[in-house]
């Protein structure tokens, strides 16, 4: 219900990327840029400074992202009293999600929807992205965020958020001195992946194809089922791995792990919710707009 050109500025000024920001949000970048040109022609203040393709906030953009927390903090206090009003303030939901999505992005949303509705119970249970669809159609699961590209007719998706997978290795070594290299350098490197049935190594294998790479080329050295065990097996090896941005924030920050950027090679992937076609209830629905209220908020 916010000015959605507010929310745009917000997005790109999380991520400081103009393509990354319009990823996330489902639009286009010229209209990302048309946006930020119409805020800043409505403020009568210039938001970000841009060098090539790197841009910074300027004083009035740090000043305008501490508001724009307070504002959708607050938008989101109202949803929730409204929601009450509506008596949706108790009951059991049974929530699912798919491994990255699970151990980086729920935890604090869970926490918050505790907090803010302590008379709602949930169940939680975390699995790969094949597992916890198989849920949802047996109607173990009332909704899951899953990862992936996989696709059933049996169940309704809608988007939740955009991710960047990225490939990291140990900070320091060898591999970590080549900031970039091309998708035939990948064929080289020992890889540490997801196991079968992981959205993530889905995403991967399909983001691979469209550079002509096949996973039977590649040197895969093991391969695990969570993303936490594949960041400790990093840190003892001279391997790399594709993981989401999200899951190596901490490690990146610090200095850990590192980045390697694939010539040519974005890897951006739709976190989704999934539930059965016609299974909804007034419950439901106020978690799925909880989630997309409270994602990236600090």
């Amino acid at each position: 219900m916010f000015d959605f050109r507010l929310k745009v500025f917000y997005t790109v000024a999380q991520r400081l990327s103009f393509t990354k920001a319009a990823n996330e949000l489902f639009i286009t970048q010229p209209a990302v840029t048309k946006h930020i040109k119409e805020l800043e022609q409505q403020l009568n203040v210039q938001l970000f400074k841009r060098n090539g393709n790197n841009i910074t906030l300027t004083a009035a953009g740090k000043v305008l992202v501490q508001y724009a927390d307070k504002i959708f903090q607050t938008y989101s206090a109202l949803e929730t009293e409204l929601a009450q009003l509506n008596n949706i303030e108790a009951g059991t939901l049974h929530i699912g999600a798919s491994t990255t999505v699970a151990q980086t992005i729920l935890p604090k949303i869970l926490a918050m929807f505790k907090r803010t509705y302590p008379e709602i119970t949930f169940n939680f249970i975390q699995a790969n992205t094949d597992q916890v669809s198989q849920m949802i159609m047996d109607e173990k699961l009332d909704i899951a965020i899953i990862e992936g590209s996989s696709h059933s007719p049996q169940l309704a998706y809608s988007p939740f958020a955009k991710d960047e997978i990225v490939l990291v290795t140990r900070a320091n070594n060898k591999l970590s001195k080549k900031a970039e290299i091309s998708p035939k350098q990948l064929l080289d490197i020992p890889l540490v992946l997801r196991e079968a049935g992981s959205g993530t190594l889905d995403v991967i294998y399909e983001a691979l194809a469209g550079v002509q790479i096949s996973p039977k080329d590649l040197k895969i050295e093991i391969q695990l089922e969570s993303s936490i065990a594949i960041k400790q097996y990093l840190l003892y090896s001279d391997t790399a791995t594709f993981l989401s941005i999200q899951s190596v924030v901490s490690e990146l920050k610090y200095n850990e792990l590192s980045v390697i950027e694939i010539k040519g090679l974005e890897i951006f992937r739709t976190f989704q919710f999934i539930q059965l076609h016609g299974k909804n209830s007034k419950l439901i629905e106020l978690f799925k707009r909880f989630c997309l209220a409270n994602y990236n908020l600090k």
